[in-house]
């Protein structure tokens, strides 16, 4: 896109020179007015067929055949780059990346996926689900094109690069200081490892999801600042196997995770707004089932130890993360009063 940008740029130097040089030229040899000159330049080029505006001298007509010679190659060279920079969408790609970068401008707390594969476009739907703003880099213009579409295009939280993850600079267009996590699902180990390497770097603070296909891999990338790996083969086979020893579970899992965001949700509630009034209050004091409608089913301790279905008798600190299962207004409701500190009894 940008070779015919600077196609139409030397086309458009061109013919503007060539309109001075036949104004200047009119001027001088038949003494005409520089508007006079100025359209007997433009129709002479453009070949119009208009009669010249005061008869020509020789001088004049041998200038007007050179102009002619010179000037006729050219005019339909800038027509037709013009002409193919519209018709092939060249400026409504142009437009639309114009688009991105104004709007990825001052994005923050939003999540960067590499690689727009099956692994990170199930990522993106799951990540828009929970109304979070994605960034997606691919750099398969053809593969990313075909997996696109127009439910993705009209959301104002979902932001595309044509970019290889790989190099710095299509994580710095991303915005990769301001993000709060990185997907990185490229299909190499080597390309997932360098992108978590130069996104750690660049963000010490965030959170970094890779992929990993070989088993040496997992603590390679962990070394290098990845959060987690997932394995996408071996989360497979465990599922498949779990099917066989434990349908029921496993469907009754998966239908809950589909529903999420919908008609129940598992949320996360950190506790570092808690009201004053209820730090140190235990579990059972708070009665959060009966207060909110949603059901505690564990936390996460400032240790970063997880608990399964606490204990009425544990307290909570400022410090601990609850994991709660409602609706979106039970959970909602429960945030409130957390922070509130209200509780109606």
């Amino acid at each position: 896109m940008r070779g015919e940008f600077n196609n139409i740029y030397v086309a458009f130097i061109i013919l503007f020179l060539i309109i001075v040089f036949g104004t200047v030229g009119f001027m001088l040899i038949d003494q005409y007015s520089i508007v006079e000159a100025f359209f007997m330049t433009i129709i002479t080029m453009s070949t119009v067929g208009y009669q010249e505006v005061r008869p020509l001298s020789e001088n004049g007509m041998l200038f007007t055949s050179f102009l002619i010679i010179i000037s006729f190659g050219v005019f339909a060279y800038f027509i037709s780059t013009i002409t193919k920079y519209v018709m092939d969408g060249e400026f409504k790609e142009y437009f639309k990346n114009y688009t991105v970068v104004k709007r990825i401008k001052n994005i923050k707390n939003h999540v960067i996926v590499c690689g727009f594969g099956r692994n990170g476009r199930q990522a993106t739907i799951d990540l828009l689900l929970h109304n979070e703003k994605v960034v997606v880099i691919e750099k398969n213009d053809g593969t990313f094109e075909d997996e696109i579409n127009e439910e993705f295009l009209s959301r104002k939280d979902f932001l595309f690069i044509h970019g290889d993850a790989v190099h710095e600079e299509a994580l710095i267009k991303a915005k990769i200081g301001n993000a709060k996590a990185l997907i990185t699902t490229l299909p190499s180990d080597a390309d997932n490892l360098y992108v978590v390497l130069t996104a750690r770097e660049m963000n010490e603070e965030m959170i970094i999801i890779s992929r990993a296909s070989d088993d040496h891999s997992d603590s390679k990338l962990k070394r290098a600042g990845a959060t987690n790996v997932i394995m996408p083969d071996k989360v497979g086979g465990t599922r498949m196997a779990k099917l066989v020893a434990e349908p029921d579970i496993i469907e009754f899992i998966e239908n809950l995770m589909i529903k999420s965001g919908h008609e129940v949700n598992i949320e996360e509630i950190s506790c570092d707004k808690l009201a004053s009034c209820l730090i140190n209050k235990t579990i059972g004091e708070l009665n959060i089932r009966q207060i909110s409608g949603a059901n505690l089913i564990g936390m996460k301790t400032i240790d970063k130890s997880y608990i399964f279905n606490p204990s009425p008798s544990i307290s909570i600190s400022l410090y601990d993360k609850l994991f709660v299962l409602g609706t979106n207004k039970q959970i909602e409701n429960l945030k409130k009063i957390l922070i509130s500190g209200k509780i109606k009894k």
